[in-house]
């Protein structure tokens, strides 16, 4: 299976991620509801007065970490990303899923914004630690 099937694997559809922001020069971990697509980028969900989202204004850098599995032995991956966040309407409705209406209401709420992280570099930790694979965009 290539790599990028096997990144697909651990990070495809809604996960729980370990993310990290930057907060001055220290990094500032949470967890968080990502969503990953084909395209190695990963969207979640934050209410606009969050401290990630004045974090990731100030410095885009991102650190992810997802595990795939129930068992100890189920592989993870190791993300080096850059988020952006997304204000418009549009956006939100694209990445809307009705998980969020418990917590926004709807998609217009002017509170909610749309994280979208960009991976520039995934480390693929294979199954019980088989494999260490990078892959670059």
């Amino acid at each position: 299976m290539a790599l990028k099937d096997q990144i697909m694997e651990v990070i495809g559809g809604p996960h729980t991620a370990a993310v990290a922001t930057v907060d001055g020069k220290l990094p500032d971990v949470r967890f968080m509801v990502l969503t990953g697509f084909p395209d190695m980028t990963l969207v979640g969900a934050s209410l606009k007065a969050s401290k990630k989202v004045g974090q990731l204004k100030k410095n885009a850098a991102a650190a992810l970490s997802i595990w795939s599995g129930k068992e100890l032995s189920e592989p993870y991956v190791e993300i080096a990303a850059k988020g952006t966040i997304h204000e418009d309407v549009a956006t939100k409705k694209k990445y809307w899923i009705p998980m969020y209406e418990q917590f926004f209401k709807t998609p217009e709420n002017p509170d909610f914004v749309v994280l979208v992280f960009k991976a520039g570099e995934i480390t693929y930790h294979g199954k019980n630690m088989s494999s260490l694979e990078v892959w670059k965009r």
